[in-house]
């Protein structure tokens, strides 16, 4: 199945391209969820600064009211971690995702929660759910009060992660206190059941489409699934073969976009949980060094990652008023265009500034 080969760099144009950080597209909030099949939603506000990073004009209470008329969601889903997405692909996405959302749960959980346990307190869990949305914390009393022998926070987390959730408003709506997180069932917050016979095909090609080119461990560490081999392999004959430098195979749509090597890629400033960053087995196509990833607790719009000539370079944080950028190495002629993008970001979040902290 030998194709063309792509260098990791062609494959960072590539992901770029789709991932709308080469240039900024002119897409809604919505439409954009919808082609990247979700945007990182652990951090409720995480997507406002990626969506800003990747739209023209974007304005962040279009997002907040399709958040709060539900067009939106955030819901525990690929690699049972939350998610922002489309009410159709929630009610998709879930049924899909949910052997790794188990599998996860269990990893963590198992010696302390037992399989009977499990549905016994994941049914009245749905009742209590069904009454309102409830903090973990809730849920964690009232479990405690009822099954005393169970440790609690793997009943509170077994409903989290075993039932089909939301995190319902006001967390994720832009300038609103965002508060201890809530859960909500996925149906009854969208007012329609989950799918009963979600499309894994469809599913792969929108990767494809969003994340492309890529190899099956790619699609299996963005989605958390395993035996995804079988659908690439249904899947190849309407697919492109092309081959990395590591000589794996890569499948991708064939009329998506695939830039030149060397097309100019101006500097993008990313939210601490992106998506870009996290999608693919290899990473070397966006992180070229050994430095990782930070994943700092929080809300999200105070800190993040940015890229230079389209690769991971760096973090930077809200510090007083001002956004400090801090690099991983020298940026040399890069860093004037990397403070002028800050400096816009700043002023997208409220401060007065952007300047880069020495390498130290």
């Amino acid at each position: 199945m030998a194709g063309p080969i792509l260098s990791d760099r062609a494959l960072n144009r590539a992901l770029l391209a789709r991932q709308l950080l080469l240039e900024r597209g002119a897409l809604s909030p919505v439409d954009t969820v919808r082609h990247l099949v979700g945007m990182q939603g652990q951090a409720p506000l995480a997507p406002y600064v990626g969506l800003w990073s990747r739209l023209v004009d974007f304005a962040p209470a279009e997002l907040s009211t399709a958040i709060e008329d539900r067009t939106l969601v955030r819901a525990t889903l690929m690699r049972g971690t939350v998610h922002l997405v489309t009410r159709d692909d929630g009610l998709q996405l879930r049924p899909l995702t949910e052997p790794a959302i188990v599998r996860g749960f269990r990893g963590g959980f198992r010696r302390l929660i037992t399989a009977e346990q499990e549905a016994e307190v994941t049914a009245w869990g749905r009742e209590l759910l069904t009454e309102r949305p409830r903090t973990r914390v809730e849920l964690r009393g009232l479990f405690r009060d009822r099954w005393p022998e169970i440790d609690a926070d793997a009943m509170a987390y077994a409903v989290s992660y075993l039932l089909p959730t939301v995190q319902p408003t006001p967390r994720g709506l832009w300038g609103m206190p965002q508060g201890q997180a809530r859960l909500a069932l996925l149906d009854s917050w969208i007012g329609r059941p989950l799918d009963d016979a979600p499309s894994i095909d469809g599913v792969v090609l929108r990767y494809l489409a969003a994340f492309g080119p890529a190899t099956v461990n790619d699609a299996q560490a963005w989605s958390g699934l395993t035996g995804l081999r079988e659908v690439f392999d249904r899947l190849a004959p309407q697919l492109t073969i092309f081959t990395s430098e590591k000589g794996q195979v890569l499948y991708d749509l064939p009329e998506a976009p695939r830039p030149d090597a060397e097309h100019p890629v101006p500097p993008r400033f990313l939210p601490e949980y992106d998506n870009v960053l996290f999608s693919h087995r290899d990473r070397r196509r966006i992180i070229d060094s050994t430095h990782r990833v930070p994943l700092p607790p929080g809300v999200g719009a105070r800190s993040g990652n940015f890229l230079s000539d389209g690769y991971f370079r760096g973090t930077w944080s809200l510090e007083g008023d001002s956004l400090c950028i801090r690099p991983h190495g020298e940026l040399g002629d890069a860093a004037s265009a990397l403070v002028e993008e800050g400096e816009r970001l700043a002023a997208f979040l409220g401060v007065s500034g952007a300047e880069i902290a020495p390498v130290g």
